[in-house]
């Protein structure tokens, strides 16, 4: 199939639930986040976008419903920079007529892209916020050689863009995986609609990355550890009748970039989820055995064999008979139901980080700072988003409640450690 010769196309084996379970708490939107050194100028910030859309004309659509699964359709129109002024991660109408299914927004000196995961995953609206801002400074007089993970406006965008790896890849001789148990879930109030809470720690890079080597295992793993034993704690901490109501095990969800495995193009969703976990039920584990469970899970998890595991869960899951026939109003009654029973209410949180992201040398340091901000979800009311650019690391806890018993025992861990930590909230 020929995706630059039609004017539609379906959405990919993982963004295709996405539209039906869309809501107020469930937006579905993360976002990536640039500060520059100046503050930004929206008219040449609007013309960097105009010139880039024909390069991301898998981004360039509006989506529309019909009788069996949603779909999208291609558009001319370009979006409109918006400046800042709301929660972030919020009130999109991804499926309004005429809407796109990601926005960039203006504020002081920073640019941001909140995409919904319909259309695409954290390595390909990275892309398209590091591409937009090349063009942003190439506007500004500034032109940079190539670099990984940046698309120029001039070049013609690949057919294998388009793809939906999870189907090029799929295996259908190969066995699902087990089921996963239900997971412990945080026991505070929900905050009220339209309010996403940030925290972000900034840590030196090489501090945090040392401290990781001292275990022998990766900043991810590191990072895992510390979140599992900040959970444990608050669990611990619960009034001994709330705590044993309560107790499940903590599983976090921690996306895997799969292109990083399959040589695969492709500019929508391609990952998959692995499950570090701990049973506080079992007994107590100190720091040292947490993070060897947790180096060992991600050891076997992070492995060709399981993750194409993963892949044929996907895939089988769409193929269904039954499901396929269900209409489109059926579907979008049905998806959010099934959504918590066989995701959201299989994790505590997710973690998931999107590495060190690297700019033209010609800009650089015009760049101050990068930020990635996870999706809310009612089911994991805390999420955490981690990225790193030149010699710092940010990590933001996304939230839906007001508590802040989580990162606080967090970013205490951390500064026990030695590790100087500085606090930002929104």
């Amino acid at each position: 199939m020929s995706y630059k010769k039609n004017n539609w196309f379906r959405l990919d084996n993982a963004g295709k639930m996405y539209p039906s379970i869309m809501s107020s708490r469930v937006s579905t939107l993360f976002r990536f986040s640039a500060t520059l050194t100046e503050i930004v100028n929206p008219k040449m910030l609007q013309k960097a976008l105009d010139n880039l859309m024909p390069r991301f004309p898998y981004f360039q659509v509006n989506l529309k419903s019909g009788f069996f699964w949603y779909y999208f359709v291609k558009t001319d129109r370009v979006p409109q920079v918006e400046k800042e002024t709301f929660y972030p991660c919020m009130s999109m109408e991804v499926k309004k007529k005429g809407k796109f299914p990601f926005r960039v927004l203006y504020y002081n000196k920073k640019i941001s892209v909140e995409f919904s995961h319909a259309v695409t995953d954290g390595t390909g609206a990275l892309i398209f916020l590091k591409s937009l801002i090349v063009e942003y400074f190439r506007l500004k007089g500034i032109e940079t050689k190539e670099c990984e993970g940046i698309l120029k406006y001039n070049q013609i965008p690949d057919d294998e863009e388009y793809e939906d790896a999870f189907k090029k890849y799929y295996n259908k001789k190969i066995p699902k995986p087990r089921k996963r148990n239900r997971a412990f879930h945080f026991p505070f109030p929900l905050e009220s609609k339209g309010i996403y809470h940030i925290v972000t720690g900034i840590i030196t890079v090489k501090d945090i990355l040392s401290k990781a080597k001292e275990f022998n295992v990766t900043l991810t793993e590191f990072l895992l550890a510390i979140y599992i034993q900040s959970i444990l704690e608050v669990i611990y901490s619960l009034p001994p009748k709330k705590r044993n109501k309560l107790i499940k095990p903590i599983i976090l969800n921690v996306p895997v970039n799969l292109r990083s495995m399959y040589p695969s193009k492709t500019m929508r969703n391609f990952f998959i989820s692995v499950t570090p976990q701990i049973d506080p039920r079992l007994g107590v584990y100190s720091f040292e055995e947490i993070i060897k469970y947790v180096h060992h899970l991600m050891q076997v998890e992070i492995d060709k064999r399981y993750i194409s595991q993963q892949i044929t869960m996907n895939v089988k899951s769409e193929m269904s008979i039954i499901l396929r026939l269900f209409p489109l109003p059926l579907k979008d009654l049905i998806m959010p139901i099934a959504y918590n029973i066989i995701a959201e209410s299989r994790y505590t949180s997710g973690l998931s980080n999107m590495g060190k992201v690297t700019m033209p040398k010609e800009i650089e340091n015009y760049i101050e700072r990068f930020e990635f901000y996870p999706p809310p979800s009612q089911g994991n009311i805390i999420k955490v988003g981690v990225i790193s650019y030149k010699d710092n690391l940010y990590i933001t806890f996304g939230k839906l409640t007001n508590s802040k018993d989580v990162e606080k025992i967090f970013f205490r861990k951390i500064r026990k450690m030695n590790i100087p930590v500085k606090i930002e909230t929104n």
